[in-house]
């Protein structure tokens, strides 16, 4: 079976912030995200035929916080609408298999979150396995530790090579870098993505609509999503089986040479994993956006991702690219995009 084209053809985000005044709904995030979009594809709220939102009750501290949320959008008329207590990269491609099954032309996936609101670290532990890990409430940064030290003593990554990947995202040198105090040994502050507030919202469409909209649609060639387990103590941490399966599907037989990668990585060596579970050639240009490392916007990270690699094709600035969302703890559950323009 041949799945029709879909392509991802608006993209729109609030600044990634350390802090913010609003509520916890994300409504004054989305609101600029959606005008935004309605501006430069010319179209209306009614024109979306699909709605899906990825968000956190735990993060926002209330049940069903992505019904306030919804305010964003508007009580009249009514709307198709559903949601994942995910990243929202896991809510578009919901709207992706909404389109694929011909239910929808036009959708609109969204996410936020205000990660500053509390302890974010601590509020991940939640997420751990319920008896044996969470009652110990560790921190996401210590875990991440945990997971570096594991490839430095394996001798697959040293922290030189984290430091070159902060250099890189964060300008100075590595030599400067690695004269920093830890803070979770043998993580520095650099190595460490600052969470910070932010919403995003990416449309996507079928073929037919999306020419009607913009000039140079980026073109989903691929997605996969896959997960490991959740018990730390049965998975080799220095790998991603998870990133290696969902990258093989997505690319198929195609090129691993694109023009660009954005990785969903809050952590130095994250990166080094991923780009090695993507077996991406030295040609490709890393999260030219800054990626993760510049703030961790929970919940919309994994969507910003995509949206900046689609973003890169609909500019004409690339004309293939990947993109790499996560969830759960050290890298267990993994998604894989490939996206291209017309002539790739």
């Amino acid at each position: 079976m041949t799945l029709p084209r879909i392509a991802i053809i608006g993209f729109a985000h609030s600044p990634n912030v350390v802090g913010t005044h609003g509520t916890t709904n994300g409504v004054e995030m989305l609101i600029p995200c959606f005008s935004k979009l309605y501006a430069e594809l010319g179209i209306t709220r009614t024109d979306i035929d699909f709605w899906c939102s990825g968000s956190s009750d735990y993060l926002a501290g209330r049940a069903f916080s992505f019904i306030s949320a919804i305010d964003s959008i508007g009580a009249m008329p009514p709307i198709n609408e559903s949601h994942v207590e995910m990243d929202a990269a896991w809510a578009l491609y919901e709207a992706w298999v909404k389109i694929a099954t011909g239910e929808v032309d036009l959708a609109l996936a969204y996410g936020f979150g205000k990660a500053t609101a509390g302890n974010s670290d601590l509020t991940l532990a939640l997420q751990t396995d319920p008896y044996t890990v969470a009652p110990l409430k560790p921190d996401a940064r210590s875990l991440a530790a945990l997971q570096a030290r594991a490839g430095i003593d394996a001798g697959t990554w040293t922290e030189r090579d984290l430091a070159e990947v902060a250099a890189r995202t964060h300008g100075g040198s590595a030599d400067e870098l690695l004269a920093a105090d830890y803070v979770a040994n043998p993580l520095r502050a650099h190595d460490i993505a600052p969470y910070t507030d932010a919403a995003a919202a990416v449309v996507i469409a079928s073929e037919e609509r999306a020419r009607e909209l913009v000039a140079n649609p980026a073109f989903v060639t691929g997605w996969d999503h896959r997960i490991d387990t959740p018990n730390f103590g049965a998975r080799d941490l220095t790998v991603s089986p998870s990133t290696t399966l969902a990258g093989d599907t997505a690319f198929g037989d195609r090129s691993r040479a694109v023009d660009i990668a954005e990785l969903a990585t809050p952590y130095t060596h994250q990166e080094l994993i991923v780009r090695r579970a993507l077996n991406l050639p030295e040609s490709v240009r890393i999260n030219p956006s800054g990626g993760l490392l510049t703030g961790n916007s929970l919940f919309s990270g994994g969507l910003q991702r995509i949206g900046y690699a689609a973003h890169e094709i609909l500019a004409g600035n690339a004309g293939s690219a990947v993109a790499h969302a996560t969830s759960g703890p050290l890298l267990q559950q993994n998604m894989v995009v490939t996206l291209a323009g017309d002539e790739n």
